[in-house]
């Protein structure tokens, strides 16, 4: 079994938020993190995961037009995708720079894929996503790691 965590990332902290959800879907017996930028992504990536994460930075309070682009290229899998669990993440560079309203815009694809979409554990946030300001401090890595692994714990549920 497979998740996909997809990201778009100019700066870095992106990715370093993706590595943290990676560990956590890694922690679950059975399930593989495949790790991808949005310039690497293949459809044949999304076809083959059970779960995809997906992150961007803050651009205008919705996602990257890297990742946007992806949602918009892989639209003829779209049915494909139906009851796949999906989840989301963004990084900003500023406390009140729309991080919830980034996370949404990933939630909303997702939704019209047909995925099945979560926010992050009540043991983390109990919010749409994991979230930060900048890089991924402590608590924000480990954060990441219970999203990562409450997909992947998901994920396996629904295939049984």
């Amino acid at each position: 079994m497979q998740i996909l965590i997809l990201y778009y990332s100019k700066g870095g902290n992106t990715r370093k938020l993706a590595e943290a959800i990676a560990k956590g879907v890694e922690e679950v017996e059975g399930v593989n993190a495949l790790l991808k930028n949005t310039s690497e992504v293949t459809e044949d990536d999304f076809l083959a995961s059970d779960g995809i994460i997906a992150g961007s930075p803050v651009y205008f309070g919705v996602m990257a037009a890297g990742l946007k682009k992806v949602f918009d290229d892989f639209v003829g899998v779209r049915k494909k995708m139906e009851g796949k669990v999906g989840a989301a993440f963004a990084t900003s560079g500023d406390p009140t720079g729309g991080k919830e309203t980034t996370i949404m815009s990933i939630m909303q694809a997702m939704l019209i894929y047909g995925m099945v979409v979560v926010g992050d554990p009540m043991s983390a946030t109990g919010h749409y996503g994991v979230a930060c300001v900048g890089a991924p401090d402590d608590q924000t890595q480990e954060n990441a790691r219970k999203l990562g692994r409450r997909v992947a714990e998901l994920a396996k549920k629904l295939a049984s």
